[in-house]
């Protein structure tokens, strides 16, 4: 099944909210330590309210233990450094969406290593959207393409 990745994530509020999506959805979040906060941060649990009691979260302690996890499934990195629209792209239900840094996005080593880049078009001149915005656009893209492909459920 599809599943979210937040590389070191530095704005508590932003992880929570798609911590919030994740388990309305019905997805694993993994996080790749360290992140910016503690999970107990007080902006974390107001943003994710009563659902990140909800959410399937995993926390993967660095970049090589996420990798050896996810072996077999393609990562694919939402960045503003890729050519190729996310509307372009075709999504499997193993994927897992890998999201940056809100502050940095994530070091040349993940971009290298990832198995796809996709990004969100935008007018020029802007520089990027919001993490939990356009992980939230990514997600329903790639769930929308299961949906039409048959491979998830309908609930």
């Amino acid at each position: 099944m599809l599943e979210i990745a937040l590389y070191q994530p530095d704005i508590a509020p932003n992880a929570a909210t798609i911590l919030r999506m994740c388990a309305c959805f019905g997805l694993t979040c993994r996080i790749i330590e360290p992140a910016g906060f503690v999970m107990s941060d007080s902006q974390f649990r107001r943003a994710g309210m009563d659902y990140l009691d909800k959410a399937a979260l995993v926390r993967d302690p660095s970049w090589g233990a996420y990798r050896e996890a996810t072996a077999g499934r393609r990562s694919v990195l939402l960045t503003t450094k890729a050519s190729l629209p996310l509307w372009d792209f075709t999504f499997a239900p193993s994927d897992v969406i890998l999201m940056g840094r809100e502050s940095v996005g994530v070091p040349e080593e993940v971009h290298g290593a990832v198995e796809a880049r996709v990004a969100i078009p935008m007018r020029q001149g802007m520089r990027s959207l919001n993490v939990a915005l356009a992980c939230a656009i990514a997600t329903g893209e790639a769930l929308r393409q299961a949906s039409i492909s048959g491979a998830i459920a309908q609930a």
